[in-house]
């Protein structure tokens, strides 16, 4: 997403990441933020904003300032947002569209005034996911099971429903069916190997591709670019 201005580490609630980076507005200073299964809350000086589940690359947008993103586990954001996943596939929104304006005012105005907008941003999350309940069972079976490699089909069959109610159920959790989220997962996987230096063949079959060609063809429907053009200039 973006050069060594990125940095990132778990958050305080579970399974989140806290990150941060710095734009400068210079040609180059950004990379495309590329599908992952997740939901992001974001803050940069006087904006709180969330960022849906894409399903395609994303140019990140604005100019040069301090960002600051709460990076959900698949599937548990809507509960934090109380908002739909599949509401907000694609877009970016500002908070006070999804809460109420004066609760985005003032929750923005927190983290503005806090010597520690990483510190005060992850307090915000912390402090409102007391009152989400616990995760969705089956939701976090349809996470484990498909960043497992498993298939669709299988995944079901193990939570004990029908393919339907798994798509029904995955709709609102990811922002799309468990097809699509299965293919973000593994192509997430490929990136993770191949940046490791695996080679791409080797990369494909070990993440669950048919073959090089399969992997090229979800790299350039997912994110536009090949996969050398992809992994060269640093994390995506």
């Amino acid at each position: 997403m973006s050069d060594g201005t990125y940095r990132e580490r778990p958050a305080a609630l579970t399974g989140a990441v806290v990150w941060t980076r710095v734009a400068t507005g210079a040609p180059g200073d950004t990379r495309p933020v590329l599908p992952d299964g997740c939901m992001d809350l974001l803050w940069t000086e006087g904006r709180l904003f969330v960022a849906g589940p894409d399903t395609r690359a994303y140019d990140p947008e604005g100019g040069p300032g301090r960002y600051v993103g709460i990076r959900f586990h698949p599937g548990t954001a809507p509960a934090f947002l109380g908002v739909p996943a599949h509401e907000l596939r694609d877009r970016r929104v500002e908070l006070a569209d999804l809460w109420t304006a004066a609760e985005a005012r003032r929750l923005t105005e927190r983290v503005d005034a806090a010597r520690d907008p990483v510190a005060a941003l992850e307090a915000v999350v912390t402090d409102r996911a007391v009152g989400t309940g616990p995760p969705d069972p089956l939701v976090a079976h349809i996470v484990r099971s498909l960043s497992a490699g498993h298939s669709v089909a299988r995944t079901a069959a193990d939570a004990g429903v029908n393919a339907r109610l798994l798509h029904r159920r995955s709709l609102p959790a990811f922002g799309y069916g468990p097809k699509t989220l299965a293919r973000v997962l593994r192509l997430q996987r490929a990136l993770a190997l191949a940046r490791d230096g695996l080679p791409y063949a080797e990369t494909a079959a070990a993440a669950g591709f048919a073959d090089q060609a399969h992997l090229a063809r979800d790299v350039k429907e997912f994110t536009g670019l090949r996969l050398g053009e992809l992994l060269g200039g640093g994390r995506p």
